[in-house]
C-alpha cells in the first residue's frame, strides 16, 4: 500500500459569497421604512499553509478535490450574512505549487508559509447598501461573486542538508541507517528505495538532515526509471554525496564509471553544478571492495573529489564522514545571507486604468474582458429588469459602451462579456445617458419594459381622462 506521495493534482474551489437581500423595513404606521436588506456574507478561502509535521502528499492523492465554505446570504433588518470558514490545507515543507500548464506559482518553504490557491467570492450588497439619492429604494440586490476554482499541482521537493546519490544497492539505505536513527527498508535488489529517506545526523555542535534519495540509472534526466521523479528531491540539498559500490557483482561496472554517469545525469538535470561534492567508497570490509578502493581512491582525489572509505554493515570510517559533512553543512549555512521577515508589496492599480479590454474574435462577436465587468455580470440578476438596468448604468459610466463604439460595435452586434466557459452573451443596444431617474415601480426598468396590457389600459385612461379635461376646459356658455 502507498504510504509515500510526493506529487498530485489537486482541485480546489473556495466558497461562493452571499447573496445579498433586497427587503424594505415594514412597521406600524410606517409601512415603507426605507431599504434594510444586508450584505452576503464572503466565501472561504482555500489556503496551503506549511506544516513540518506532515511529510507526505498522500492524504490530497485520496482525496484531490476540497471546497471550503460559501458565504450566507444577507437578511432584511440589516442583517449581513456570515462569512465562510477558509479551508486550510497543511502541506509538507518544500512543497512547490504549480498551475496545470507547469507554471511555478508558490514555493512553500519554512513553517508557517501561507499560500492562498482559491480566493473565496464577495458577498453581494444589499439593496440598503445600494440606495442613493436616485435610487431611494432598490428593488433589487447583488448576487454573490463565485469562488475561485481551479487545478493545480503539488510537488514536494525534499528539504535536506546532504543527499545520498548513486546506483540502485550501492549502499544508500544501509549508509543513513548507520548514520542516523532512520530505518529504511534494505535489501540486496535494485530500487529497493521507490521513496527518499530523511534522518537527522548529530555530529558535535552541528545537527544536519540526510536524504537518502532513491537509485538513479543511465537516461535518468531524461525520466527513464523515474529518474526524474527522484532528481526533485536533490535540488535543495547543500551537499551531494556519491556512494560508490566497490563490491558489485556486475562485471560492466565499477566505482570510476558509476560516478560518471551519476555526473552526467546530473548535469543533464541542471542547476546542481555549484553542489559541493563528497565520495563514499562504500563496502571496504569486504576484502575485494578493500582493494578497489585503495586502486581507485588516488585517481577520484586527482580529479578533486574528497574521498571517504566507509562499510555500513561493519561501521567503518563513519565518525570522519559525519564530520566531514558536518564541517561542509556549517560553511554552508554560515554563506546563506540573514533571513529576514517577509515584507508585504502593495501594488495598487493605476487610478486612470479602466480594467477592462474589447476584442473581436473571428465568429465577429466582441468580448470585454476585465475583473470589474466580469464581476458585476456575475453578480446581476438578470430576472430583475432593474438590477440589468443598473448593470447598464456602471458599464456606461466604466466606458465600456465608449470603447465598444470606437471598437466599431454597432445596434444589435453580438457582445459577450467573461471567458469562453461562463461568457453572458448579448445583443448590444447602445443605451441613452439616462440611467437611475427613469425607473418606474420597483424592480422594473423602463427601458426594458414590454407592452403589457394592464399598462396600456392605464395609459387609456389618463388619455381619456386628458381628453375629457381639455374639453371641460373649452366650454363656455356664453
Amino acid at each position: 500500500m502507498t504510504t509515500f506521495v510526493d506529487r498530485v493534482e489537486l482541485n480546489v474551489a473556495a466558497g461562493n459569497g452571499g447573496h445579498g437581500c433586497a427587503s424594505v423595513h415594514r412597521e406600524k404606521f410606517k409601512p415603507l421604512g426605507g431599504p434594510d436588506g444586508g450584505n452576503g456574507g464572503r466565501g472561504g478561502d482555500v489556503i496551503l499553509v506549511v506544516d513540518q509535521d506532515i511529510t507526505t502528499l498522500l492524504e490530497y492523492h485520496h482525496h484531490p478535490h476540497r471546497k471550503a465554505t460559501s458565504g450566507q446570504p444577507g437578511a432584511g433588518d440589516n442583517r449581513e450574512g456570515k462569512n465562510g470558514k477558509d479551508l486550510i490545507l497543511p502541506v509538507p515543507d518544500g512543497t512547490v505549487v504549480l498551475d496545470k500548464n507547469g507554471e511555478v506559482l508558490a514555493d512553500l518553504v519554512g513553517q508557517g508559509t501561507q499560500f492562498v490557491a482559491g480566493q473565496g467570492g464577495r458577498g453581494g450588497l444589499g439593496n440598503a447598501a445600494l440606495a442613493s439619492a436616485r435610487r431611494k429604494a432598490p428593488g433589487f440586490a447583488l448576487l454573490g461573486e463565485p469562488g475561485e476554482s481551479r487545478d493545480i499541482v503539488l510537488e514536494l521537493k525534499t528539504v535536506a542538508d546532504v543527499a545520498l546519490v548513486g546506483y540502485p544497492s550501492a549502499g544508500k539505505s544501509s549508509l543513513i541507517s548507520v548514520l542516523s536513527a532512520a530505518k529504511p527498508k534494505i535489501a540486496d535488489y535494485p530500487f529497493t528505495t521507490l521513496v527518499p529517506n530523511l534522518g537527522v545526523v548529530t555530529a558535535g555542535a552541528t545537527v544536519y538532515t540526510i536524504a537518502d534519495v532513491p537509485g538513479l540509472i543511465p537516461g535518468a534526466s531524461q525520466g527513464k526509471g523515474l529518474g526524474l521523479e527522484f532528481l526533485r528531491h536533490v535540488e535543495r540539498c547543500e551537499v551531494l554525496v556519491h556512494v560508490l559500490d566497490t563490491a558489485t557483482l556486475e562485471s560492466h561496472r565499477d566505482p570510476a564509471s558509476d560516478l560518471d554517469v551519476i555526473e552526467a545525469e546530473l548535469a543533464q538535470y541542471g542547476g546542481l553544478g555549484d553542489r559541493p561534492r563528497v565520495v563514499v567508497l562504500n563496502k571496504v570490509d569486504i576484502p575485494d571492495g578493500k582493494d578497489l578502493a585503495d586502486m581507485i581512491r588516488p585517481d577520484l582525489e586527482a580529479r578533486g573529489y574528497r574521498v571517504f572509505e566507509v562499510s555500513a554493515v561493519a561501521r567503518q570510517g563513519l565518525k570522519e564522514l559525519s564530520y566531514a559533512l558536518a564541517d561542509i553543512v556549517a560553511t554552508a549555512r554560515a554563506a546563506k545571507p540573514v533571513q529576514e521577515a517577509t515584507r508585504i508589496v502593495i501594488r495598487p492599480k493605476a487610478v486612470d486604468d479602466a480594467g477592462f479590454t474589447v476584442t473581436k474574435d473571428a465568429d465577429g462577436i466582441f468580448r470585454v474582458r476585465g475583473e470589474k465587468p466580469e464581476r458585476w455580470v456575475h453578480q446581476t440578476d438578470f430576472n430583475n429588469d432593474e438590477a440589468v438596468g443598473y448593470l447598464a448604468d456602471r458599464l456606461n459610466r466604466l466606458g465600456v459602451e465608449d470603447a465598444l463604439l470606437k471598437a466599431g460595435a454597432r445596434s444589435m452586434d453580438g457582445v459577450a462579456i467573461g471567458s469562453d466557459e461562463d461568457a453572458v452573451v448579448f445583443d448590444w443596444e447602445p443605451s441613452m445617458s439616462a440611467g437611475a431617474e427613469m425607473l418606474g415601480r420597483r424592480g422594473e426598468d423602463h427601458r426594458f419594459e414590454a407592452p403589457r396590457p394592464s399598462a396600456q389600459r392605464r395609459r387609456d385612461r389618463d388619455a381619456e381622462r386628458d381628453e375629457a379635461q381639455g374639453e371641460y376646459d373649452g366650454f363656455s356658455p356664453f
